[in-house]
């Protein structure tokens, strides 16, 4: 990379991490949010029924990673609260989203070119709060990768981490959506995120931190509006997840195959099974030298053997 390159590259980081997101970045972040809640089933019905719960559940949306955050942290978690600019905005988005005459405002932010730009914007906003756990946990945790991760984490993502709480807010209990049994694309990137920022302040990860900052967003932004266009809902690094997944955490071998080794002390070849003693791989078939057990029968075989012994003995007393 040349130098004039190098020095554009650092002008842009610059400019980015010097990018103010109050208040045009957290207006498209309370719009999507508020958003995704309307579009909760029943959520609507709610809406008309009980204003309050509603309002309630708009504002664990768009502020549920302080929530979390403040939790963990040992901080009050109605510090979000406090501030009255962040709240009145999100408040009156969220009237506009669901009380809108003729649902105008709806109508218009789901538009596509409208809904892309704003989500968009929004996935920018998700650097900014990574950053910012990240800073709150240095704060109390000096240098600890672990704390700095989790609420990293939980700040760019705890409106998803802390959706079975707001579901029951408004009368749902769902367990089966829990975001650690089966993670959504925001919760997973918001998790790389996460350990790339603590990586790099740890000084782990070789990589100026406005430099990182600059390529974690370009590509959340480009990512998220490219599955928005196409329609996919697949995760960019899904291949990576699946591998690592059925290397470490399937555990291939049954426990029948596992005692049969021990006992035996032969290695079994994938999709080995075993019968009466006998050991079948893909290829061969072999009698197990030590007249072991079947691990599928049971002791059938140890049985039988210890019948015939005790009928030569009788014989032989005869």
């Amino acid at each position: 990379m040349s130098f004039f390159d190098m020095s554009s590259l650092d002008e842009l980081s610059d400019g980015l991490a010097n990018l103010s997101m109050f208040p045009y970045f957290e207006i498209a972040h309370y719009i999507v949010s508020v958003m995704a809640l309307r579009e909760q089933p029943g959520a609507l019905v709610l809406s008309r029924i009980s204003p309050l719960a509603c309002w309630f559940s708009s504002m664990l949306h768009c502020f549920g990673g302080a929530v979390l955050t403040g939790i963990m942290l040992a901080e009050p978690p109605i510090g979000p609260l406090s501030n009255s600019d962040n709240i009145l905005l999100a408040s009156i988005i969220w009237y506009l989203i669901f009380y809108c005459p003729m649902d105008w405002v709806y109508s218009f932010t789901t538009l596509t070119p409208i809904r892309v730009v704003l989500s968009a914007m929004k996935e920018v906003t998700r650097t900014w709060k990574i950053l910012g756990g990240i800073a709150q946990a240095q704060d109390k945790y000096e240098d600890n990768l672990l704390i700095m991760i989790a609420i990293g984490w939980a700040k760019g993502a705890g409106g998803g981490l802390i959706s079975n709480f707001e579901q029951l807010v408004r009368g749902i209990w769902r367990p089966e959506t829990n975001e650690l049994i089966r993670m959504s694309y925001p919760t997973k990137i918001t998790l790389i995120g996460a350990v790339l920022f603590a990586l790099e302040e740890t000084q782990y990860l070789p990589v100026e931190k406005h430099h990182l900052m600059l390529f974690y967003t370009v590509f959340t932004v480009v990512n998220k509006s490219y599955m928005m266009l196409t329609g996919s809902s697949s995760f960019p690094f899904a291949p990576i997840e699946w591998l690592l997944f059925e290397v470490l955490f399937t555990g291939r071998f049954s426990y029948g195959a596992l005692t049969l080794r021990r006992i035996c002390g032969t290695i079994i070849m994938d999709n080995g099974t075993s019968n009466r003693g006998r050991i079948t791989t893909r290829g061969s078939t072999k009698e197990c030298r030590h007249n072991c057990p079947s691990p599928v029968r049971g002791d059938r075989g140890t049985r039988r053997a210890k019948d015939e012994s005790d009928a030569k003995d009788s014989k032989k007393y005869k």
